[in-house]
């Protein structure tokens, strides 16, 4: 498939380019061009006076559409994500699993694997526990928490090899043997629900995690006596950390405020989740958030354009760098940047286009364009 893509204000990534036009080949990006320069032999596709960005990718979301994939983690599950994601300018995702029983957890990656071999969307499964500190459990289910060893982590990777991306782990709870047989994998390693100090964070970044889950929810919070996991996240140079920037999550302000101390190394992740009445994670929405039945936060109402807007509207981040939390930055996450986050030649041509509501018109997905009337 070739087009051109016209009529449209590109975000690049790097650049805002008012009337420029993307050229699409091969489900890749051929060239930016202004659209004074654009060929005249080659099909068009009228951008609508629209504005063009690279496809937002979430790593941290849960269910949708009355579909929760920590409760039924089935093919359907997964189908319900990627589409609902993909209507929303969500090319890519990591399907989430909170703690749960070793067989949830199993059957989460075998589901996982099977889904990537036969549809597009599914960047991999993270897994979001059960290594993680009671103390700092939030809505996650005490009897399934434990220690992680060794032998479990291998049958993990053995049953997830090729779809198991991500891991939220406690650093205080996990041995150096544990950490060094999932950064062999190539398991990324994101620190949560954690009460760790300072000292334990600091070492858990030097031994090999690269992220922090949800910055500020369940983990050990900044004082002035105990930096706690917050503190260690700002101070670490090259750590990323997701936010959920809804307002309820944390304020914000306390996204402005990261945002200030951290620039590039902060992404957003939606956390989102969806009503259900079954299983361990039973939820139920209260206006623009999920409780569950103990009345705890327990997830997001969120897509991730929202979470663009409100970073726009009420954090007060310009345009260009909200869209690039929610598409290059965690594309780094994952060492994916190479080929999307970014709109330029040679890069895989995902993208979304948006109104000035930022309300999410089409998506493309390696330059499968689909209209959303």
């Amino acid at each position: 498939m070739r087009y051109l893509l016209r009529n449209c204000t590109v975000y690049t990534g790097a650049a805002v380019l008012p009337h420029h036009a993307l050229l699409v080949e091969a489900g890749r990006i051929v060239a930016v061009l202004p659209e004074t320069d654009t060929p005249s032999d080659i099909p068009l596709v009228d951008g609508r006076g629209l504005s063009v960005a690279p496809a937002l990718l979430d790593l941290q979301v849960y269910g949708a559409n009355g579909q929760l994939f920590s409760v039924e983690p089935s093919q359907e599950a997964l189908a319900t994500l990627t589409t609902h994601a993909f209507r929303h300018g969500t090319t890519g995702l990591l399907a989430t699993m909170p703690t749960n029983s070793g067989a949830m957890m199993r059957t989460a990656l075998e589901v996982g694997r099977e889904f990537q071999r036969q549809q597009p969307g599914l960047l991999g499964i993270h897994l979001e526990g059960p290594y993680i500190n009671p103390i700092k459990k939030g809505a996650h289910q005490l009897e399934f928490i434990k220690v992680p060893t060794v032998a479990e982590i291998e049958e993990l990777l053995k049953v997830g090899e090729g779809v198991l991306k991500m891991i939220t782990l406690a650093p205080e709870v996990a041995t150096p043997a544990v950490l060094a047989r999932l950064l062999e994998a190539g398991v990324v390693l994101s620190a949560g629900h954690s009460n760790a100090t300072y000292a334990q964070a600091t070492a858990g970044f030097r031994a090999g995690f690269t992220a922090a889950t949800h910055l500020f929810n369940a983990m050990s919070a900044l004082q002035g006596r105990e930096p706690g996991l917050v503190g260690a996240v700002y101070n670490a140079d090259t750590t990323y950390a997701s936010i959920i920037a809804d307002g309820v999550h944390c304020d914000f302000a306390a996204v402005r405020i990261s945002q200030r101390i951290m620039g590039e190394r902060l992404f957003l992740i939606t956390d989102a989740v969806t009503d259900s009445q079954q299983g361990a994670y039973q939820f139920q929405r209260q206006a623009d958030h999920y409780v569950d039945t103990q009345g705890v936060l327990a997830g997001s109402a969120l897509t991730l354009p929202l979470a663009v807007r409100n970073c726009v509207q009420h954090v007060g981040l310009p345009l260009p760098e909200a869209l690039r939390m929610a598409s290059l930055y965690p594309a780094r996450v994952l060492g994916l940047a190479s080929e999307v986050g970014t709109l330029a030649a040679g890069y895989r041509a995902d993208f979304w286009l948006f109104d000035e509501q930022l309300r999410p018109r089409a998506t493309a997905r390696a330059g499968e364009l689909q209209w959303h009337e």
